[in-house]
């Protein structure tokens, strides 16, 4: 479908042309309808799908097309979950707003409170920022919501999973009149918390489905590597280096510590190489998104702290050196490669450690995942077999009264190992004789 049919002002497909965007995405086709006509919307749709979009041109539409609440007060208010997804929809709020008369501003924590403040007296129309500060400056009086006219929550769910509830309770309060309008985003409809929510935010809601938070990507190729330990995942990741074309690469890791020595590593290979991890500061933070998304460096180093909110077409591959606790980190992990159409690779080195997260992976996907090998570096480790669990033993009657006493009391017996038969692990059955014995290595 394209833009044109969305009845959308003249001006604001002129900027849409500009911008160089043709056909509307489904979640495009759905939600901007939806929001034109004033309704509030509750949506789900996957990472890369064009969202911010979905919601920016409707709220410019409304500004465009009808007169202000109130001649102070912004007229629209973005909340998003982290810095850096706050950025990136700032930038391209930037581009929508470019060559107008509306003022927009970035409120982020971490940054000066007091030019904030001085920002927020100059009535910007659109703000975007995320919760905590937000809520902090209309605690100290700084800005006023009375006259907001569309309240926008992009991903919602990670809002609340961060612990923002109380943040977004007092921004709703803030601005609960009849005449706001309120657009709500989250990865999945099927978390509690955010239909909570939304039953106290939304008034009468269209629900929007377009795919589901655990499907995965048709555009990323998914490649599950078995590893032994730390030392063979190194080795197991030099050789993707080495044999895969890539672009740029984001590896993911677990700990800041692993991202520090991986960095270190990957230099004395031979690879441009930043490292990213939540405990920096924000203004090395950004500087460093930069310097990536510029092309500065080929390979950039993290914790799920850039998981969300990283959008650089140049991403052809993503490896998880480790899985992620949480399959929903995964899903967005993966997502920064494969974007607006283009084909992306995601390689997982699944080790001992990572078994836990990979099986909770399985049952979030409800699909199987293969395993791939590369030549020369096969591991030994092939999964972990759980143990069947055994039920309480019953109460057996006594031969004096008859009476249920508790289990018989009996010297302890050796315990026969079951007969060893086969169980699918990774793409090909196998024999399981017995647990694999763990690794010595330590991985984290």
């Amino acid at each position: 479908m394209q833009f044109s049919q969305l009845a959308l002002d003249k001006r604001l497909l002129a900027t849409v042309d500009h911008l160089g965007f043709a056909e509307a995405t489904e979640i495009q086709q759905k939600a901007i309808p939806t929001a034109i006509a004033g309704k509030d919307l509750l949506a789900s749709s996957r990472t890369g799908s064009g969202k911010t979009l979905a919601f920016l041109l409707p709220a410019m539409q409304r500004l465009i097309r009808s007169k202000p609440l109130s001649k102070r007060d912004p007229r629209v208010l973005i909340l998003a979950p982290t810095r850096e997804l706050a950025k990136q929809v700032y930038g391209q709020l930037r581009l929508v707003v470019a060559n107008t008369s509306y003022k927009s501003l970035l409120i982020l924590g971490g940054e000066d409170f007091n030019q904030q403040s001085k920002a927020l007296a100059r009535d910007p129309h659109f703000v975007v920022a995320t919760p905590g500060r937000l809520a902090d400056h209309l605690e100290h009086g700084h800005l006023y919501l009375h006259g907001l006219e569309m309240l926008i929550l992009d991903e919602a769910d990670r809002m609340l999973d961060l612990g923002f509830a109380d943040q977004l309770q007092a921004i709703h309060k803030a601005a609960d009149h009849r005449k706001r309008q309120t657009l709500m985003f989250s990865a999945t409809l099927d978390h509690a918390a955010v239909n909570q929510f939304g039953a106290q935010l939304l008034n009468n809601p269209t629900r929007i489905r377009i795919d589901s938070e655990a499907e995965i990507h048709s555009d990323i190729h998914h490649r599950m590597l078995f590893s032994d330990h730390l030392d063979h995942k190194e080795a197991q990741l030099k050789a993707l280096l080495e044999k895969q074309d890539f672009k740029q690469l984001i590896l993911f890791t677990a700990t800041r510590g692993d991202t520090d020595r991986l960095a270190v590593l990957l230099s004395e290979w031979g690879y441009s190489t930043l490292a990213l991890s939540g405990e920096l500061n924000q203004t090395a933070r950004s500087q460093i998104m930069q310097d990536f998304a510029a092309g500065k460096a080929k390979i950039l180093i993290t914790t799920d702290v850039a998981s969300r909110g990283l959008d650089i077409p140049q991403v052809s591959h993503v490896v998880n050196f480790d899985l992620p606790k949480h399959p929903e980190e995964y899903v967005h992990r993966v997502g920064r490669t494969g974007r607006a159409g283009a084909k992306g690779d995601a390689f997982s080195l699944v080790g001992p450690k990572d078994w836990p997260s990979f099986k909770k992976l399985e049952a979030f996907l409800q699909q199987p995942l293969a395993f791939e090998a590369i030549e020369g570096l096969e591991a030994k480790f092939k999964g972990l077999v759980e143990k069947p669990k055994r039920g309480p033993a019953k109460a057996k009657p006594t031969a004096r009264s008859g009476k249920k006493t508790g289990p018989a009391k009996r010297a302890p017996a050796k315990v026969k190992r079951p007969v060893a038969g086969l169980r699918d692990i990774g793409d090909a059955p196998m024999m399981v004789k017995k647990k694999p014995v763990q690794p010595v290595d330590d991985e984290s």
